[in-house]
């Protein structure tokens, strides 16, 4: 096993042993000794849900107040008529059934499949392939909806979907390095605030129980919640 570098020790050495408010925990990622590129921050919240249970089960999408400094590859399965008012919304690929048999070939170039409710019937059957990666269309998420345009928009841009995993975790990217901490934490203070309305009324006990933040390659960091 090979052993911590230098940074990874120093930085495990200085991070805060208590979880923090959200502003202070964001100042103490950013005071880590970082690698060079522009790293991406991430939350991960841990629920007191039952991933079993179909009423607990939480997905959904959001798009944060700053931001997260990247965009998405997005397709979209429409009608011919809107082909070119996708493309100029920023799909890189739209069409119908030409385009899902290019999925159904093996073409995953792409992070985000919106389709519009009359596309379902010839979409539904690539659901065996898009399902285990997460990129299949769902109304729950916004990727199923008759405003492709806006979708497209909106995902291109940086719009997140999210689900809890076997866990009860939730993964969010809220950001870079190169944020300001009030840009990050507002972004994560938006994020925890979205996670908190959705709480299902079946879930008993503490809800958010632990939420934590950090770099691509920095430790991680409690947040109060």
């Amino acid at each position: 096993m090979s052993r911590p570098s230098k940074r990874t020790r120093d930085n495990l050495q200085s991070r805060p042993n208590e979880p923090l408010p959200p502003m202070e925990a964001v100042n103490a990622v950013k005071q880590f000794k970082a690698p060079k590129f522009d790293q991406t921050i991430g939350v991960v919240v841990h629920l007191g849900i039952d991933p079993k249970q179909a009423d607990q089960a939480l997905r959904g999408s959001i798009a944060l107040p700053k931001g997260i400094g990247k965009s998405a590859r997005v397709i979209c399965f429409c009608q011919p008529d809107k082909v070119d008012p996708v493309k100029a919304a920023g799909a890189i690929e739209a069409g119908g059934e030409e385009l899902v048999n290019k999925v159904k070939d093996g073409w995953f170039d792409f992070d985000v499949a919106v389709a519009s409710p009359d596309m379902m019937r010839v979409v539904s059957p690539l659901g065996k392939v898009l399902g285990p990666k997460g990129l299949m269309p769902s109304p729950k998420a916004g990727t199923v909806t008759p405003d492709v345009e806006s979708a497209v928009k909106e995902y291109s841009a940086g719009k997140q979907e999210y689900r809890n995993d076997d866990g009860g975790n939730i993964h969010c990217i809220i950001g870079k390095s190169s944020f300001s901490a009030e840009d990050l934490a507002e972004n994560l203070t938006y994020f925890i605030d979205t996670i908190e309305k959705i709480r299902p009324a079946s879930s008993k006990g503490t809800y958010m129980k632990k939420c934590v933040i950090s770099g691509t390659m920095t430790p991680s960091v409690q947040v109060a919640v």
